[in-house]
């Protein structure tokens, strides 16, 4: 009989009443890994029930016992890395490598939740009039939701319930349909360090059971990660419920290379940044644009690609595994094919095979140059390990380029002039900037800070901003008057503190 994913609801993985199920695919051989259950309502909503009720005794519980779970909630995803990794492998199609890189990232955030008292701290000021002092507080919300992708199922899962529990709240976790088997594992081990039950929930489905979430009136904030599309989509109707909503999106991000760059260095991290992890990161470098004689070094740049090739989870020669489904595999081929037409393919991946594993959903690394911003391999997210090079004149001219895009989530410039890169880093609009970096991803004590098109909303994920998001702030004024003083006895009709 198949494994069918459970929910986790009040504290109990669960078999859900649901007769509508998905398939979870492993994307290297279309084995069916597990059956995925779609959520009914009363699912949903005794979810919610339970997080709202849990949220009652979880935000009163004393700050340093919140960060002391977080202390043992870290050890133990330490202590099952390996394992955590070799389930992601097997579930998304990455690389171990690869893999232990997600769930690495993952632990970096948790390791910041178990510092929350600090980040906590609200602000005091005293004496601000005549014997009254006045300090702010930082409470939670209540209810929060989390809707997470199939690129990265450790660590954005982890980006969201650890610091939204820190902070005092109670969470519900709805992970990408593609890929389920990581986000149950996490929770197990939530459990094993002692979460009380109700705190985090786990419910699975698609748009139908994301919108009531959204629509719920007992959720308080939304966190999203996905495609640019969806992500306008449950901004718009988070937001008309009220709902407090913070959405990563889609990218097309640049890396600039300057003439007087470290050639190697340059050309290596770039390969790396294009075709890692196939090119399913929001963060992967899909556009490089070569400033001035640096387009001589293109032909290098090709024949370094050609040497990589995918593979299964456990190849140790393989570069990347296969992009998640037959459906992103034609999606991603289609814009190549398309590409073709307009550009110069000077490396085709379409009709990449691997051996012994027929039916993956394999895609080779692709380059293209002569590519014009008005192609649709410059303007789409193609998300697959496809690289396109734009040659300009001068840095302003890349500038340019790069600030005309709609999106903003990162961008880098590989350089030795620190002019350059000063320039580069003022000048570009985009929120996460790498200077001979090539995906500049922050460490979980930044905040993930994409900008225009990549972000909706006020507050980013992670960070300190991750923490203001998961709180309001509660602002208290007092006057306490000692023994028999005695106050003027005449009545105060401004709004000045006297």
């Amino acid at each position: 009989m198949t494994y069918q994913v459970p929910l986790f609801i009040n504290g109990q993985f669960i078999t859900s009443a649901s007769t509508i199920t998905q398939p979870v695919i492993n994307p290297a051989t279309q084995e069916v890994l597990a059956e995925l259950p779609m959520a009914t309502v009363v699912e949903i909503d005794q979810a919610v029930a339970g997080a709202r009720q849990a949220f009652k005794s979880w935000k009163d519980v004393p700050v340093p016992e919140r960060a002391r779970l977080m202390m043992r909630y870290q050890a133990l995803l330490k202590e099952h890395h390996d394992e955590l990794a070799e389930l992601l492998a097997k579930d998304t199609g990455k690389t171990f490598e690869d893999a232990k890189g997600d769930v690495w990232r993952g632990i970096e955030v948790v390791e910041q939740a178990a510092n929350i008292p600090a980040l906590l701290m609200g602000e005091t000021v005293g004496n601000v009039a005549g014997g009254i002092d006045t300090s702010s507080y930082l409470q939670p919300l209540g209810v929060c939701v989390g809707i997470t992708p199939f690129n990265f199922p450790a660590m954005i899962p982890l980006w969201m319930f650890p610091l939204a529990v820190a902070c005092g709240n109670t969470f519900i976790l709805k992970p990408s349909e593609q890929v389920p088997l990581t986000p149950v594992r996490l929770l197990e081990l939530l459990v094993k360090a002692g979460i009380p039950d109700g705190v985090v929930q786990l419910v699975h489905g698609g748009q139908a059971q994301v919108e009531r979430l959204l629509e719920h009136p007992d959720t308080r904030a939304i966190s999203f990660v996905g495609s640019a599309n969806v992500a306008q989509s449950i901004y718009r109707t988070g937001t008309s419920h009220m709902k407090r909503v913070q959405c990563m999106a889609g990218a097309k991000n640049h890396c600039v290379i300057m003439p007087d760059a470290d050639k190697e260095q340059a050309l290596n991290q770039l390969v790396g940044a294009s075709v890692g992890a196939a090119g399913q990161r929001c963060m992967a470098i899909s556009v490089a644009v070569f400033v001035g004689q640096s387009k001589a070094w293109i032909p290098e740049l090709a024949d370094k690609l050609s040497t990589l090739r995918p593979g299964a989870w456990d190849d140790t020669g393989a570069a990347f595994g296969p992009v998640i489904s037959k459906a992103a595999k034609t999606r991603i081929t289609g814009l190549i094919q398309q590409g073709k037409q307009e550009a110069t393919c000077l490396l085709d991946g379409t009709d990449c095979k691997v051996e012994n594993l027929p039916d993956g959903n394999w895609v080779g690394p692709t380059l293209f140059t002569d590519v014009t911003p008005d192609m649709a391999i410059y303007q789409q997210e193609i998300f697959g390990p496809v690289l396109c090079c734009v040659c300009v004149d001068s840095l302003e001219e890349a500038i340019q380029l790069v600030n005309r895009n709609p999106y903003g989530n990162g961008t880098s410039i590989f350089t030795r002039s620190g002019g350059a890169a000063r320039k580069y880093q003022h000048e570009i609009e985009v929120g996460q900037v790498g200077i001979n970096v090539p995906i500049p991803v922050p460490l979980p004590f930044f905040s993930f800070t994409g900008w225009k098109g990549s972000f909706m909303g006020d507050l980013h994920a992670y960070g300190k901003q991750a923490v203001r998001f998961y709180t309001e702030t509660k602002t208290v004024t007092t006057r306490w008057l000692y023994d028999d003083e005695e106050t003027s006895g005449q009545p105060n009709l401004t709004i000045n503190l006297k």
